[in-house]
């Protein structure tokens, strides 16, 4: 079941998030930052237990990104991924988003969305400052990637 997240989950959820952030493959986030972003999240729980999560955070009044998208490594190969990243989709056509970003690991998974490959250069600068934090930062290996929803064909 898929669900937004409450207050009660946010611990699950950073133990996901230190899991991938302990392997380098996401940026890990202190307990207080979750707490603030709570109303960000998805959870994907099974048996009322959080096992999966995935953030959209609203960036300007027409860009959002998705980040913090984790799945217990048990249970990759599922489509919990899958359903956390539709979920914060559907949110961002809801609130009229018209571009949603990510910067990944994985960007084949996010090209099956109908994501493209961008230059991180083309984000605007305030989406940075979290990135001022990370361990690889200023070299940062990871993929932008952009949806325009206003071409997107599999908006619902």
């Amino acid at each position: 079941m898929i669900r937004k997240a409450t207050i009660q989950d946010i611990k699950a959820i950073h133990r996901l998030l230190q899991e991938y952030g302990n392997r380098g493959d996401l940026l890990p986030r202190p307990l207080s930052e979750l707490y603030d972003h709570v109303r960000d999240f998805f959870v994907f729980c099974e048996a009322g237990r959080p096992i999966g999560c995935c953030a959209l955070q609203f960036c300007w009044e027409d860009l959002a990104e998705i980040r913090s998208l984790a799945v217990e490594p048990g249970r990759l190969g599922e489509g919990i991924g899958s359903r956390l990243a539709e979920a914060a989709l559907i949110e961002a056509r809801k609130f009229n988003v018209r571009q949603v970003f990510t910067l990944t690991y994985r960007p084949d998974f996010f090209l099956g969305f109908g994501f493209h490959h961008i230059d991180r250069n083309e984000l605007p600068l305030k989406i940075w400052s979290d990135c001022i934090l990370c361990v690889k930062f200023p070299d940062c290996d990871e993929t932008a990637m952009m949806l325009d929803l206003k071409e997107d064909r599999s908006a619902r």
